[in-house]
């Protein structure tokens, strides 16, 4: 893969997670139809029925109600190959429900990693580590 096409598929990780920060749904589908491939593979377990593109926008739909003020910081990007990986810092506050529970009004913080594989200079491929236990316990639903 050469170095353009690397610089390339860093820029569209980048442009996806500005797109979340925006934190504005339609923003955040026109950019997912843009940025990643209508099949798209989520490798990581979720709750939903839904498969491709329509998956990524009902996590993020999901995640906004939950989390309305929800921003994430890229810490590191690195890439090789057709594949990009981000370490990310992900903030909010809890003001809607969220796994069946009512808002606690309580901020999070908590880290995520993705691994990110690109075909033709989409978001083919995803790998997701979420540190959903730190998220729990801030938000008073699991002990300390």
């Amino acid at each position: 893969m050469s170095t353009t096409e690397t610089t390339h598929n860093k820029e569209m990780l980048r442009r996806f997670h500005e797109a979340l920060n925006s934190q504005d749904m339609e923003v955040i589908s026109k950019t997912m139809d843009e940025v990643v491939q209508p099949d798209v593979l989520i490798r990581t377990p979720l709750p939903l029925e839904s498969t491709g593109v329509q998956a990524v926008k009902e996590v993020f739909e999901v995640l906004l109600r939950a989390f309305p003020d929800l921003h994430v910081s890229i810490e590191d990007l690195i890439a090789e190959g057709d594949k990009v990986v981000s370490r990310n810092v992900v903030t909010g506050t809890n003001l809607g429900e969220y796994m069946g529970r009512p808002p606690t009004g309580k901020p999070v913080t908590y880290n995520e990693m993705f691994v990110v594989r690109f075909r033709d200079g989409r978001v083919a491929e995803t790998w997701a580590v979420v540190d959903v236990l730190a998220q729990l316990r801030q938000l008073g639903m699991l002990p300390a």
